[in-house]
């Protein structure tokens, strides 16, 4: 399997081991890092021509997944 960039962990350097326990800890973060993780995958598939997407479509999850990150982050902070 090829890496996929946007990994939580490479997103956010030097709180691996906050995510790991907020994952562990609290139900609403590990609901969005599960949600982030799948179309993290998701995005994936359609860049390197696994599932076919339009554009459109593309641009519609990156903003999801931008939309998560920011969650994320703010949880972080």
């Amino acid at each position: 399997m090829s890496h996929t960039p946007h990994e939580l962990i490479e997103e956010f350097p030097g709180k691996a081991e906050t995510i790991q326990s907020l994952k562990q800890t609290n139900a609403h973060f590990a609901r969005l890092a599960e949600d982030y993780h799948q179309l993290n995958r998701e995005i994936h598939a359609i860049e390197t021509h696994v599932k076919p997407a339009s554009e459109d479509t593309e641009r519609q999850l990156r903003r999801q997944r931008m939309q998560l990150k920011d969650a994320i982050a703010a949880l972080l902070a």
